[in-house]
């Protein structure tokens, strides 16, 4: 019997975030900082989002995020405080707390958007932070928990933000965890 055929790759380069749900901010910050030693955090508090949607649903869902990097790889903590439809929702009543999605990132964001609409992959839910270079999908991928699809817009200052997210971290001594971000 021939083994299945494997699907070519996104050609997106490397997986640069893995995105956690989380119920309790405090207790996940802890856990990574102290725990895994993972850090700094940077807090967002107050999410403030140009436009989101999440299916057929225009909402603004409240979120705080916390962004930190284990070298290369940044970590993103999410916690939605309301029930407005999203994915994050949804797997929190589905399947708790856990791994969500990765993410990839890129400076050429739309057509690496047309080229997974290509490819088959459906759009589940979508926003816009900061301006235009802040775009960013989730890909409904129908496969467990943490098999999501994001693609990420850096091509403007959230970009810059990323890479300043991860130069704190080559030399992080453990002070000051968590960074507060207005």
């Amino acid at each position: 019997m021939s083994p299945a055929p494997v699907p070519p790759t996104l050609g997106l380069g490397p997986i640069r975030q893995n995105g956690y749900v989380v119920q309790d901010m405090d207790a996940a910050l802890h856990h990574w900082t102290a725990v895994l030693g993972v850090g700094p955090f940077y807090l967002v508090e107050k999410v403030e989002l140009d436009w989101f949607s999440c299916g057929e649903s225009r909402v603004v869902p409240d979120l705080t995020i916390a962004l930190g990097n284990s070298g290369v790889l940044q970590i993103e903590l999410i916690c939605q405080h309301d029930d407005a439809p999203s994915m994050y929702t949804g797997m929190l009543a589905g399947m708790g707390e856990g791994l969500h999605h990765v993410a990839y990132w890129s400076t050429d964001y739309q057509a690496h958007h047309d080229r997974l609409l290509t490819a088959g992959y459906r759009v589940g839910q979508e926003g816009q932070v900061g301006g235009s270079a802040g775009r960013f999908v989730y890909y409904d991928t129908d496969g467990p928990a943490g098999s999501l699809l994001e693609l990420s817009d850096v091509s403007g200052p959230k970009g810059a933000f990323f890479e300043h997210i991860r130069e704190a971290n080559e030399d992080w001594d453990g002070s000051r965890p968590v960074r507060r971000i207005s």
